[in-house]
């Protein structure tokens, strides 16, 4: 029988951008597939109603029917952890091991570790949105060492909005970033079509740019072993490792 891996990616019910891209990302390594489940996201916001969409409940309960998939990691491909705190994911990724067995990620894990992994301390924000939102993902990376020297948002509410921004408003978005030249930029939203501008305005200007998608899936394929260089036309980050300390931070945080 053939060795697939199979990638289970827990997604905001009203994303449309992460599916098709990760199946781009994806086509051409047969040997690895993408599996999602879904719970309800339909806003992002600071309020408590918009905060409340992040229980664990509906994700554990939307990850345990990805295990009778027999992923061999499941992520949770959304940023809520930028605005909820890296403490929050790590709390979830145990939970999601501990009801399922299976190894976990989230792409705002995968966004902190791949700024360690390119040595970065001092990176740009590109996201869609509302800057309650995008103050308190500053502020939560300035926390863990990470200090944001350039920053630009839409001021949307979303989440179902941000599909509808075309390539060339954030590849401008991206670009507006950059001028204030910081050692990466993070495009930060699954939701938010950033995957194939995101590698084009990496090599106009040498910066990494680290998309949401792009680095959620890096991380979870790095997390069981899988060599992710042959994506590399993606992005940089696909040719770095996990950092050394990735596996005993996450045991640590988890237990």
């Amino acid at each position: 029988m053939q060795t697939r891996i199979r990638i289970g990616l827990l997604t905001p019910s009203s994303n449309t951008i992460m599916e098709p891209r990760v199946a781009e990302l994806l086509a051409g390594l047969p040997e690895v597939t993408a599996h999602f489940g879904r719970f309800r996201v339909v806003r992002i916001a600071m309020s408590d109603e918009a905060l409340g969409q992040f229980t664990f409940e509906p994700q554990l309960a939307a990850a345990e029917l990805l295990a009778d998939a027999k992923c061999d990691v499941i992520a949770w491909g959304g940023t809520s952890g930028g605005w909820l705190g890296a403490e929050n994911d790590h709390a979830l990724c145990r939970a999601i091991t501990d009801r399922t067995g299976v190894p976990a990620t989230t792409s705002t894990l995968a966004t902190l570790d791949a700024f360690r992994a390119l040595g970065i301390t001092r990176y740009g924000l590109a996201t869609p949105y509302l800057e309650e939102v995008q103050s308190a993902i500053v502020a939560n990376f300035a926390g863990l060492g990470f200090d944001c020297v350039q920053e630009r948002h839409l001021e949307d509410p979303g989440n179902f909005t941000f599909a509808q921004y075309d390539e060339t408003t954030i590849g401008k978005l991206i670009r507006d970033v950059a001028e204030r030249a910081p050692e990466a930029i993070a495009v930060f939203c699954t939701n938010f079509d950033g995957p194939r501008v995101a590698p084009v305005v990496e090599r106009e200007t040498g910066i990494p740019v680290l998309d949401s998608i792009s680095v959620t899936l890096w991380h979870a394929l790095r997390r069981v072993g899988f060599d992710t260089a042959p994506l590399s036309e993606w992005g940089r980050i696909f040719d770095c490792t996990l950092p050394e300390d990735a596996m005993h931070r996450q045991a640590t945080a988890s237990a």
